[in-house]
């Protein structure tokens, strides 16, 4: 693949997990890429990972994207070493967990800050640079839990997932006169680090919940951001596009029937 050959493509959360098989596809795909981090060192390895893995330079930065201040910097950084700015993709997130009897101001603050106000004012930043494009292209990386489902323990990290699609709209208005795309991926049950780590009977009850008998992977997620920040996906804007093997879909439980 070489659609990407050349573009310029900023990965927030690229130092693990789904935002790290994003940044190796775009990396893969030919882009010039730049992964954003909390961890220097973690970040760090990734990039140098990436690297290896797609046989291109990968760049990264050590950010705490929670203030505007922070994203403006990050902006200018991915600039200077890019060049500019043709792709944000915004995976960064958290999701602990606190029942709502049990949650705290500051939990509440710290899952809103990395999900919601992180995308509002990287987006923000990176507005100028990605007009200059004129085909410039935003991806978050959402949930379906909140704007779709609900888990218990997560009141505030589903609330923070349905704001980011409420961003994304009004968002996606204002940056259309530019010819920036604004778009959103809404991933399901996906096989990462975490999901391996849960006892077997729970991940047995995770995928038989899933209708395609599976649950979904990185490279599942990765292109879907890829897609949408396509030249094919250039009058798409608004939308979010669910990666969930139809998860969301039966009525019941019932519902979901083996061949």
């Amino acid at each position: 693949m070489s659609r990407f050959e050349g573009r310029a493509v900023v990965v927030t959360g690229g130092s693990r997990g789904i935002g790290f098989g994003i940044a190796e596809a775009f990396a893969r795909a030919g882009a010039r890429v730049l992964v954003i981090g909390r961890s220097d060192r973690v970040a760090g390895a990734a990039a140098r990972a990436l690297t290896e893995s797609s046989a291109r330079p990968v760049r990264h930065l050590a950010a705490d994207l929670g203030s505007a201040e922070a994203c403006r910097v990050m902006a200018a950084h991915a600039e200077e070493v890019l060049g500019g700015i043709d792709v944000l993709c915004l995976s960064a997130g958290i999701y602990p967990e606190h029942l709502l009897t049990d949650m705290t101001e500051e939990d509440f603050d710290q899952v809103m800050d990395v999900n919601v106000k992180a995308s509002v004012f990287s987006v923000q930043a990176c507005a100028v640079p990605l007009a200059r494009t004129s085909s410039g292209r935003v991806v978050l990386v959402s949930s379906i839990t909140g704007p779709f489902t609900g888990w218990p323990g997560w009141s505030h990290y589903g609330a923070s997932k349905a704001a980011q699609l409420g961003f994304m709209r009004s968002a996606a208005l204002e940056l259309a006169g530019s010819g920036t795309t604004v778009n959103a991926v809404a991933p399901g049950s996906i096989s990462t680090d975490s999901f391996v780590r849960l006892a077997e009977e729970e991940r047995h009850s995770i995928v038989a919940a899933v209708p395609l008998g599976r649950v979904g992977t990185v490279a599942d997620v990765a292109a879907a951001c890829l897609f949408l920040a396509s030249e094919e996906a250039a009058f798409i804007t608004g939308q979010t596009l669910v990666v969930d093997g139809g998860q969301t879909l039966p009525e019941l439980p019932m519902a979901t029937l083996r061949a």
